[in-house]
């Protein structure tokens, strides 16, 4: 039957994707396991959507951030392994079945899967990420980090771990805790055939037109990152590799920063009111 897994989602003003997420975790070809939603105090309809499903709903009593809710859904898991993933994605019906033949009797691993590189919603941005990330977290052998979007490791383990550090910055969670249990002697080990569906709504572009006209700078990222664009035309074609290299080049580090930044600001904001 293979090791029983729980799979954990944390949850905040996400109604428009937990239902679709939770629809595919149960979609699952695995048959031993269990789902956990982590509810964040969300203030839309995400609860009215999460008790539509059979999972396991737990409610945190003040927001507390993406890794507060992991630890609590570790917590109350009854899983041997613990798969985590986040509430804007969707679970492939064998990644169940492929985390649990990846992970096999070791207890010692942390286990990383990724997104498809064609997203849930056909948009240019939408799909830019999901390339993207699927290109930058499988290139290496040997992962720098695993991401919280689908990371997979012994229940254990875990709990002895200590689990994500609650007072890190929101951006940078998985980061901290994939360093930390490889200095510990952990081995990190990246699965490109794990799959999760990334959804990504885009509510302001819908296209890449307007970046067409915009001239063709910084060539030597360009070069540098030629594995990537081949990454982009194998998966769309070359007009979107056209636009996809305007945007990377122009517009995506100027997005990343600005993201990066309001991720700061919120967690010394909210910090500063514990």
């Amino acid at each position: 039957m293979g090791k029983s897994i729980s799979v954990i989602i944390p949850n905040y003003n996400k109604s428009a994707t937990i239902g679709k997420c939770l629809e595919a975790a149960f979609s699952s070809r695995y048959e031993n396991f269990e789902v956990i939603a982590v509810d964040d105090c969300s203030t839309d309809n995400s609860l009215e959507v999460i008790k539509k499903f059979p999972c396991k709903l737990i409610q945190l009593k003040k927001h507390s951030g993406a890794s507060k809710a992991r630890n609590t859904g570790a917590e109350n898991s009854r899983g041997e392994v613990l798969f985590f993933t986040d509430s804007d994605c969707l679970l492939k019906e064998d990644a169940l079945a492929l985390a649990s033949k990846t992970i096999g009797g070791s207890k010692n691993i942390v286990i990383g899967g990724t997104y498809t590189r064609l997203p849930y919603d056909d948009s240019f941005f939408s799909t830019f990420q999901s390339i993207f990330i699927n290109y930058s977290e499988t290139r290496k052998k040997d992962p720098d980090y695993i991401p919280a979007h689908a990371l997979i490791i012994d229940a254990q383990l875990f709990r002895d771990s200590g689990g994500f550090q609650e007072d890190s910055l929101p951006i940078l969670e998985d980061v901290e805790f994939s360093h930390r249990l490889r200095r510990s002697g952990c081995k990190l080990v990246m699965n490109p055939e794990i799959l999760v569906q990334h959804i990504l709504f885009s509510f302001i572009f819908g296209s890449a037109a307007f970046l067409v006209p915009v001239p063709l700078i910084f060539a030597g990222n360009i070069v540098i990152s030629r594995r990537l664009m081949a990454a982009f035309y194998e998966t769309k074609g070359l007009f979107f590799t056209i636009a996809a290299i305007l945007y990377y080049t122009m517009l995506y580090p100027l997005g990343l920063g600005a993201g990066a930044l309001a991720g700061t600001m919120i967690y010394l904001f909210n910090h500063r009111r514990k």
